[in-house]
């Protein structure tokens, strides 16, 4: 009767063996699916191509995971420093993001504005857009200062309790004032 052999009962055979161990620890090394599959298949490789080197079989095991080690190693020697694109805040006036954002800003300050009273409107226009001063609107509409003040403050009001709104609902991350100065 024949006896049956051991399944690593030859070398490559007992490395084939050894593939889930392997797979398993480099995977706890990286942390990477694919990385892991590569470090183990180097390390196979390695422990064939250099099998004449093994002087002791009761070693076998200490030495395969010590070529995965060195496989590991070198891999990080050779690798270049990474950073995750997803955490870098990148500046950038003209993204897409940017742009969208700063569209949607200029259009609800428009809609807003629309929105008001058309004695706040006229205020709110001549003085945050125009730039022109308090009692040169008075002098413009033909108002009293006071009137062009209290105009102004509750048109500046209606705004900012508008655009509360909108940024609420959207989750978007509400304009630098100093940046409303400049949406004309």
């Amino acid at each position: 009767m024949y006896k049956l052999l051991p399944t690593w009962h030859t070398f490559s055979a007992r490395l084939e063996e050894m593939r889930p161990r392997l797979y398993r620890l480099a995977y706890s090394w990286c942390n990477s699916a694919a990385l892991a599959d590569d470090l183990v298949q180097d390390t196979i490789l390695k422990a064939l191509e250099k099998k004449h080197q093994l002087k002791d079989l009761k070693c076998f095991h200490a030495w395969v995971f010590r070529i995965l080690n060195n496989a590991w190693l070198d891999y990080l020697r050779r690798r270049k420093p990474e950073t995750d694109i997803d955490e870098q805040n990148i500046a950038c006036k003209d993204c897409p993001e940017n742009s969208y954002e700063k569209d949607l800003t200029i259009l609800s300050i428009r809609q807003a504005v629309t929105e008001l009273p058309v004695g706040q409107r006229s205020v709110i226009t001549l003085v945050d857009l125009e730039g022109f001063t308090y009692k040169e609107v008075s002098e413009i509409l033909e108002i009293p200062i006071g009137t062009v003040m209290s105009r102004l403050s509750r048109a500046r009001k209606s705004l900012e309790d508008s655009l509360i709104k909108l940024y609420s609902r959207s989750r978007m991350t509400p304009p630098n004032p100093s940046y409303l100065q400049s949406v004309k």
